[in-house]
């Protein structure tokens, strides 16, 4: 009778310990996708084509403005539209879709009051009104993420319309 109960302890220490470990194989499964969707949520990831794109702005100045869009296809940020060195800010401002969210960089060109030639790498944040709610939360909980990608970044603007993002609004903040 005593063999018995021992085999009964065994087997049912055995069935715990087995039950116990694959309660724990799940558990961490499921943290595991917890944690990636947590990852995606906090940014999308950011093309190649980016990051040398803001690079040949910024250090060749081959671009007065670069567009960029979040592809939900291939859950990245691209680039959509370059704008050319003779392009102006009212160029850039028609560039932007009225209705979809959008992130920007621009190159301003300016003179200080001391009469010197100044430059400085605009981050422009476009979530008009009339996009989506989804595009408009999709946009700000990726912006941290992407912008860290493009270093360099000097002002920062966000805006909902034109307005926000005049160029007298863009003057004041650059000096």
């Amino acid at each position: 009778m005593a063999m018995v109960g021992l085999r009964l302890v065994k087997a049912f220490k055995f069935q715990f310990t087995l039950r116990f470990d694959i309660l724990f194989v799940v558990i961490i499964d499921r943290f595991l996708i917890f944690l990636a969707k947590a990852n995606s949520a906090s940014g999308m990831a950011v093309n190649d084509d980016c990051k040398l794109k803001f690079l040949e702005l910024k250090a060749k100045r081959n671009f007065r403005f670069i567009i960029f869009k979040i592809d939900e296809k291939i859950q990245q940020v691209t680039v959509e539209k370059l704008g050319q060195p003779d392009e102006s800010y009212d160029d850039f401002t028609a560039s932007l879709p009225a209705n979809e969210c959008r992130y920007a960089v621009f190159d301003f060109d300016f003179v200080t009051d001391e009469n010197c030639q100044k430059s400085k790498i605009f981050f422009i944040s476009w979530s008009p009104d009339a996009s989506r709610v989804r595009s408009k939360m999709l946009y700000a909980s990726s912006k941290d993420r992407f912008k860290r990608e493009l270093d360099g970044i000097q002002v920062e603007l966000q805006a909902t319309d034109p307005s926000e993002m005049s160029l007298d609004i863009v003057k004041g903040r650059a000096f």
